[in-house]
């Protein structure tokens, strides 16, 4: 059985026991969470979508830990001009352990 949830302004397809990098949350380690955007659940050939999240429908899962992403570089340059800008960025994450999907 797989689902596709909304966090984050994202969406990500999640199974039972699967372990996946969500943007951050501020949540402790250790915690549940509760996803109760679901927007698709399927299993084999039958598929519920809804429109547009399914009623009484939600995964749980627990927070693992968190982090940041790698450095990623933003350069702005104009050659002959005498400009050139340089910033960088590092996204932080929560990583969570998918612990069950229930379909209401």
């Amino acid at each position: 059985m797989y689902a596709v949830i909304a966090t984050g302004g994202k969406q990500y397809r999640v199974e039972e026991g699967s372990v996946l990098r969500i943007e951050k949350l501020p949540l402790e380690p250790g915690c549940e969470v509760s996803f109760g955007e679901v927007l698709l659940v399927g299993s084999g050939d039958s598929v519920k979508v809804g429109s547009p999240r399914l009623s009484g429908a939600s995964v749980s899962a627990t927070v693992q830990c968190h982090g940041q992403r790698d450095k990623v570089s933003v350069i702005k340059f104009r050659r002959r001009k005498h400009y050139l800008r340089m910033k960088n960025h590092r996204q932080q994450f929560t990583e969570i352990k998918v612990n069950g999907i229930n379909v209401g």
